[in-house]
């Protein structure tokens, strides 16, 4: 097994592939349901350069919109999340229903055959699943086929119990698939992640890929917040499990060189005697996360320079990287 041929992580032409063959064909996870639970609640988001929103309306559907404005290409929505009763344009002051209809086109003037009916907002894919939120623009396959294995690997675990208290987001400079690569191993941890290291049994740790996730755990040693088991899913969410609760995370690339992570921290008790434990446990998950860029982004160095031709995969330890580059391989047609 090798490793992508490093061109893959840094030709901004591969980038714009990737955003029509990945990103937007497959389901992407926005974090938890329960932000577009009222009506009018919603999440904007961005998807390798697709701006959407998902939407709860009043009559209570959840929607997923592309998050452009039919008159000129404006963006509608900022980033995150909000309430509203309509969605207004900021460029020209069209107005939108949390349906997607075209309810006002002030001072536009008489134009011939022009019908409000006709300009909808463009409707893309929305769905939930065990608490959390999902939106998809032109999805290959349904969610639960693009869980696959996943649905039987948390059927025990109550994540939909957990509820959300804190959400991060965290950047660095290197290629989105250079952060995976480095997420779906273990064989890191004695390099980058030293107390990590010393607070599990490395010599048991285990990496495995199944359909549409890649499973590793380790056996936990006393003092460590995890529970011992890190989920990754096709093609770009985490999910990492700890006492009383979880987190998860999206790795949305921003450009070539560009990556950002959005976290959620969720809980099962949310008593205020527990807030310092929380903010030491959400602290604590942060801190080896970023332990990571440091790495990826001289790693992308490398390969940005020509400076690395494509090595061998451990067999032991790299089975999730193998998986995940099989993905991006078919994706790419390559």
């Amino acid at each position: 097994m090798l490793n992508l041929d490093p061109r893959l992580y840094v030709d901004p032409a591969v980038f714009g592939r990737e955003r029509d063959t990945i990103f937007a064909t497959a389901w992407q996870m926005l974090g938890p349901a329960a932000q577009v639970a009222g009506r009018g609640q919603y999440v904007a988001a961005d998807l390798a350069g697709i701006k959407v929103f998902a939407i709860r309306g009043r009559d209570g559907v959840l929607r997923a919109f592309r998050n452009v404005c039919r008159h000129r290409g404006a963006k509608l929505l900022e980033d995150g999340t909000g309430r509203c009763a309509t969605i207004r344009c900021p460029y020209h002051q069209w107005v939108f229903a949390d349906d997607g209809r075209l309810l006002n086109a002030p001072w536009f003037g008489e134009e011939p055959g022009f019908r409000p009916e006709d300009w909808p907002l463009e409707e893309i894919h929305a769905a939930e699943w065990r608490g959390l939120l999902f939106v998809a623009v032109d999805p290959r396959e349904d969610l639960l086929a693009q869980l696959g294995a996943l649905v039987e690997e948390l059927a025990d675990e109550p994540i939909e119990t957990y509820q959300a208290v804190r959400s991060e987001t965290v950047s660095f400079d290197a290629n989105w698939k250079i952060y995976t690569d480095n997420f779906v191993e273990g064989y890191h941890i004695p390099g980058i992640h030293p107390k990590f290291f010393a607070a599990i049994d490395f010599e048991a740790f285990e990496t495995t890929a199944h359909k549409g996730f890649v499973r590793m755990t380790a056996p936990p040693r006393e003092g460590l917040f995890y529970r011992g088991k890190w989920l990754w899913m096709w093609p770009n969410w985490t999910l990492s499990l700890f006492a009383g609760g979880m987190n998860t995370s999206r790795i949305n690339p921003v450009a070539p060189a560009r990556t950002e992570q959005l976290y959620h921290f969720y809980f099962a008790d949310l008593s205020p005697e527990r807030d310092e434990s929380r903010s030491d446990t959400i602290a604590r998950n942060l801190a080896v996360v970023r332990e990571d860029y440091e790495i990826c982004a001289a790693t992308h160095r490398n390969y940005e320079a020509g400076n690395y031709r494509a090595g061998p995969l451990s067999p032991r330890h790299e089975q999730g990287v193998h998986y995940f580059q099989e993905r991006v391989r078919e994706s790419l047609g390559r």
